[in-house]
């Protein structure tokens, strides 16, 4: 359950932004973390080679930098170490010539919530089943 969403920049190099632009990008691995000097950063992001690149081409999973001001970042890592949340990047796009990531403040389900998703998910298949059946 997403509980905040925040627009953050990315600090890139030049090969990453033209993968970007050709959507090369995939977020479903990465996420977000606040080290102890305050700075935040985007990890397992796999941004692809640009085919043009040749040898100046970038690592496609290396550690990205947010790019947030300071009372955004504090505010967003009491946040992580009181409630125990996590930062999720959700989605990328252009935004004025300029890539911006966004990113949510999130909290996991409890078990509880876990069974009744799958239950609910049961029982649209059962509907769905017997529809087609009909």
């Amino acid at each position: 359950m997403i509980l905040k969403t925040l627009e953050a920049g990315i600090e890139l190099r030049g090969t990453e932004v033209k993968s970007i632009r050709e959507g090369m990008i995939n977020l479903s691995e990465s996420y977000c973390k606040i080290d102890d000097r305050m700075q935040a950063f985007l990890l397992n992001a796999h941004i692809s080679h640009y085919h043009f690149g040749n040898r100046h081409n970038h690592d496609p999973l290396r550690k990205r930098k947010l790019l947030l001001h300071r009372h955004e970042i504090k505010r967003l890592y009491g946040q992580l170490k009181q409630q125990g949340l996590t930062l999720i990047p959700l989605k990328i796009y252009l935004k004025q010539g300029l890539i911006k990531l966004e990113i949510g403040l999130g909290k996991g389900k409890k078990l509880h919530d876990k069974r009744d998703t799958m239950k609910r998910r049961e029982a649209q298949r059962e509907v769905e089943r017997s529809l087609k059946e009909k």
